[in-house]
């Protein structure tokens, strides 16, 4: 999804500086580049250190003068329930998640603020608003994202500054297939009665994923699309189906009225 976002932002005519934690793996994306006829700067950034964080945000002003936009994309994902989550496996996975969120945010915020203008988008999941068995890390960490930046918005409004989330159902990347991965080890050592519960929650998912699962580069689109948008919506559920699944508790899927909500009581009172 990443990788799709760069090549379609870059297509939309934005100057994308891609980062990632080890750049030599940026083969793919280079190559994707070249294919659309388009050129990214690679960048290596660890959201989880905030040196990295500082290093990467000062390297992008110092030679371009600007950021007019983030899209915090880093993304971890763990299979558990409460009783199989290991400290190590919870804290990576709020690191990454929410914290690499958090402080990629408030790096980029003083600028923004002091130009008067910028543009905020995190991808989050129907994970953030809707908790799913034997993903309550991953759901915490993605609601607390969601709680954050609903949060956040009208006083980024105040400062010009356009905040969104995107929020994907099933996507058929190798991000799937990488949780599952490394997850395998604790899901093996489930005992009753969590080891048939969670071969009945994976056959299930796999076939979720298998006929609803949208591509990274949808996604990436619909980022691009919103990147353009002069009035973006603070919230964009990215499928028919991630719809159908959250329609029982988010009754305006947008969002906005929480955040017009606040925003009206930032302002002075007619």
């Amino acid at each position: 999804m990443g990788l799709h976002t760069a090549v379609r932002l870059a297509e939309a005519g934005w100057q994308v500086v891609a980062t990632m934690r080890d750049t030599g793996k940026s083969a793919a994306l280079l190559e994707e580049a070249a294919k659309a006829g388009v050129s990214v700067e690679v960048l290596p950034l660890d959201v989880t250190e905030q040196a990295s964080i500082d290093a990467a945000v000062t390297d992008v002003l110092s030679r371009h003068g600007r950021i007019d936009l983030l899209v915090n994309n880093a993304g971890a994902g763990f299979l558990g329930s409460v009783e199989n989550t290991g400290d190590a496996d919870l804290r990576w996975t709020m690191e990454v998640n929410f914290f690499g969120v958090w402080n990629m945010t408030r790096a980029v915020i003083p600028h923004m603020r002091k130009r008067g203008s910028g543009r905020i988008i995190s991808v989050t999941s129907v994970g953030g608003l809707l908790g799913q068995p034997f993903n309550e890390a991953y759901c915490a960490a993605k609601f607390a994202v969601e709680g954050m930046m609903e949060g956040f918005a009208p006083l980024a409004r105040q400062m010009g500054i356009k905040v969104s989330l995107v929020e994907p159902g099933p996507i058929n990347t190798e991000f799937v297939a990488t949780v599952r991965s490394s997850s395998a080890e604790a899901i093996a050592g489930m005992g009753e009665p969590y080891a048939a519960m969670v071969a009945n929650y994976m056959g299930a998912t796999g076939n979720v994923f298998a006929k609803y699962g949208q591509s990274g580069d949808d996604i990436a689109q619909i980022i691009a699309d919103l990147a353009g948008q002069d009035k973006p919506p603070f919230r964009t559920i990215t499928s028919d189906f991630a719809k159908a699944m959250v329609k029982p508790k988010v009754v305006d899927e947008t969002g906005n009225n929480v955040v017009d909500l606040f925003a009206a009581r930032l302002s002075p009172q007619a």
